[in-house]
Parts: structure tokens; sequence; C-alpha cells
């Protein structure tokens, strides 16, 4: 598996898939190639299909000028690369129009970018191929009398820490300025902005239903904040970037949790988020929403469990419930932006994690199915997904707004 690092990306939306991994491929062809008259990006597949809801164009575009440079973007919806949905090429012109550089890239989830060629090559793991699996570190914790975010120290660079506080920063961030942000978010479906009234409805809520629509209101804040291009953190996610911090923000009001507590249940539902995209997938574009806010609903129900004192086992079983209760999610954004369905799914999680916490801690952490069976079932259950509900805005709730 690899680093934490690599789960959690630092940031803008509206899309880890379709803004910051081509905006990440444009900086690395530049880098690479960094002398011509003329460029061209082409778009394939959901990158295609969905990229202008996305904002792929633009952040390729911005990318580009901030080198005082222009690139002409071709859209391909209807060819798919073989590797990835998430396909785009870059190439390179002389004075003369003749072709200098081109490299294709696939951003494959959470902002991570792979380049053809290289596919085998880009080895980035720092946890033993022998842990690779929920089975495999369950045993090892157990035996080691490790909880989850011990083992992730044990792996992981010596400033990891440093790395989750900066994370948690941003993530607070997140909450608050979604909170106190108003108005329409753009992209031409004219949705308000709901966090800031919401959150001051929680407030003046009675009983244990005020409390956890609160949770409601910080993850719809995170998710408003990114359908506007704000500053997040991938979790695993773009499209899921709400779902953890609401879940902790929440709990670190309600329980008053120390700092480090906070960063310690970061690393805890990393291990969860990396065990899925070792295994399975953390891209709608490859097995639809299940694997973007179902493996954030596992990620939270694990942060949650650890926080309030779960064992190990537990917190497993607050993870699975997380990914078997959205298998068979479906990517489908209307007009390709991540604002229908993709945020209120974020805030609905949010109370689905918090749920699952409940009912792990009410058990002993025994159950039928497993957290790798889940992972499973979720990959197989992606693959058998039509491409229409796969990222590319062709199908089911899409549909609704044409």
């Amino acid at each position: 598996m690899e680093s934490l690092r690599e789960l959690y990306r630092i940031g803008y939306g509206p899309s880890s898939s379709h803004t910051m991994g081509p905006r990440a491929a444009a900086t690395h062809f530049l880098f690479t190639f960094t002398q011509a008259d003329r460029y061209e990006a082409d778009l394939y597949g959901s990158l295609a299909a969905t990229g202008k809801g996305h904002l792929t164009d633009k952040a390729l575009r911005e990318v580009f000028a901030s080198q005082q440079k222009e690139v002409e973007i071709i859209w391909y919806p209807e060819i798919e690369k073989p590797f990835h949905p998430n396909a785009l090429t870059i190439r390179s012109f002389d004075a003369e129009g003749a072709i200098q550089h081109e490299q294709t890239y696939y951003s494959v989830g959470g902002g991570k970018i792979v380049v053809e060629g290289e596919e085998a090559a880009q080895n980035l793991e720092v946890y033993p191929k022998e842990y690779s699996r929920m089975r495999q570190i369950l045993d090892y914790c157990s035996e080691e009398g490790l909880q989850f975010w011990e083992f992730a120290l044990q792996f992981e660079d010596p400033q990891i820490l440093t790395y989750m506080d900066e994370v948690w920063t941003v993530m607070s961030e997140a909450v608050e300025n979604g909170l106190n942000a108003e108005g329409v978010l753009p992209g031409g479906l004219k949705l308000a902005r709901k966090a800031s009234q919401y959150n001051s409805k929680a407030s003046d809520f009675n009983g244990p239903l005020g409390n956890t629509a609160l949770a409601l209101s910080y993850a719809l804040a995170v998710s408003e904040e990114n359908a506007g291009g704000g500053r997040i953190v991938t979790a695993p996610t773009c499209g899921s970037c709400g779902v953890l911090p609401g879940v902790l923000y929440y709990l670190a009001r309600q329980y008053k949790f120390p700092r480090i507590k906070i960063l310690r249940s970061l690393l805890t539902a990393g291990i969860i988020g990396n065990v899925v995209k070792t295994n399975g997938s953390i891209s709608g574009a490859e097995v639809g929403c299940q694997g973007e806010i179902g493996v954030a609903c596992a990620m939270a129900g694990a942060a949650a469990t650890h926080l309030l004192g779960g064992t190990i086992h537990q917190i497993e079983y607050a993870a699975e419930m997380g990914l078997e209760h959205h298998l068979g999610l479906t990517c489908d954004p209307m007009r390709g932006l991540v604002q229908i369905p993709c945020i209120e799914r974020n805030a609905l999680a949010t109370m689905r994690s918090l749920d699952h916490c409940t009912y792990a801690l009410l058990g002993d952490g025994r159950h039928k199915v497993s957290f790798d069976n889940a992972i499973e079932v979720m990959r197989e259950t992606g693959q058998a997904l039509p491409s229409l509900y796969r990222e590319t805005s062709k199908g089911g709730l899409a549909k609704v707004l044409g």
C-alpha cells in the first residue's frame, strides 16, 4: 500500500479525478517538456464526458497560462482507453507543426496520475505486501497489541503526523469557510448553498436530532466548498470529501477531543481507505460512487469508532458497513457537476457513518461479511455497471436535466 500522503491530497475542487489529476498531468508535461510553440490536450472517456462540468478544461488552461502558454483541448467522450476511463494525451508541436513530444496520462482517482508506459514501474508502496488486506492487518495488530493508527506509524515516514496536522487544518477550514459562505454554486444548476442555513437551524433543534443535524451541516459545508472550487482534502476523493471532516468536526466539538486524537483517527481512516484503494478502487469512473461515497463512509465510520473507544474489530465492522450498504451506488452527476446528487450524498453518508459507529459499538465486532469481502464485491459490482453509470453523465439521475 502507498503512503497515506497519496490518499489525503490537499488541493482544490471540484473533482480529484477530473480537476486535480489533469492539473497534475499538465504540470508534469510542462516540467518535462519545457519548450514548444503549440500544445494540444486530448480528453478521453469519462474525462471528456463530464470534463466541462468538472472544470477539467479550466484546470488545464490555468496550468498552461501560469507558464504563459495556451493549450487547445479536444474532447473524445466515446473513446475509452483500456487502462482507465479517465485518460488524457498532451502533445507539443514545433513552429512547423510537427509533434515534438506526446504523453498519455491516466487520472486514476484521488488526484493521482499514472504515466502511460510507467504503470508497473510506479512503486510507491511503503507498507509491506503481506499487510495489504484487512485480515492481514487485523491479525498483525492483534498479535502485536496495536491500534490501526499505531500500525500506520510503523511504516509511514516520521513526519506523517505533521502532515495529518496539516490535513486536519485544511479540513477544519473547509468546514468553517463553507458554513460562512452563501449564494449560488457555479455551473448552471443554480444550486443554492445550504450549509449555513442548515447549521443555523440545527443549532436551534432540541434533543438528539439537533446534535446529529450539526454533523450533516458540516459535511454540506465541505462539499459545497469543493463544488465551488475551494480548498479541500481528498478523503478519499474530492466528490466524497465532506464525509470524514463532517464526522470528525462534529465529534471534536461534541467531545472536546484533543487534537492528537483527531490526527490518530485520520490515520485509522486512512488505513481503511488505503486497503480499498489497493484491492478495489476509489474512482467513480471505474466503479461508480460506491468507490467514493461508500469508501468515505467506511473511513468516517472507522474514525468515529476509534475515537469512541472501539476495538480494531469494531472499527473494521463499522468500515465494512460503510461499504456494504453503498454497494451498487452509481456515479451519475447532473451535467457533470459535483453537486447533484453528490453534495446530499456526502451529508447523508455522514449520518450513516455515525449510525455504523453506534451499531458496531453495541456489539463485540464479530460479524459475517468481512471488510475484504465487501471490497471484492464492490469491485465486481463496479465492473458490472454499464459505463453510463460510471461518471459519464449519460444515465441515472444525470438524465433528469439532460
